[in-house]
């Protein structure tokens, strides 16, 4: 019988030593998207002309 393409995916993810490559993945991605967040944050700050509360916001 033939695996399906998920089936696959699966067991190779949940091998002992991938675990912690997967959680490595997963917190690349948070890490991600949280830098994308601030960085916006900070661009809509600049083109409100309150670029010197970013250090402010920065340390909240």
């Amino acid at each position: 019988m033939q695996k399906t393409g998920w089936e696959q995916f699966v067991e190779i993810i949940t091998k002992p030593d991938n675990i912690p490559i997967v959680g490595l993945m997963f917190l690349v991605l948070y890490f991600t998207w949280l830098a994308f967040r601030e960085g916006r944050k900070n661009d809509q700050l600049i083109e409100e002309g309150r670029a010197d509360e970013i250090l402010d916001e920065m340390q909240k």
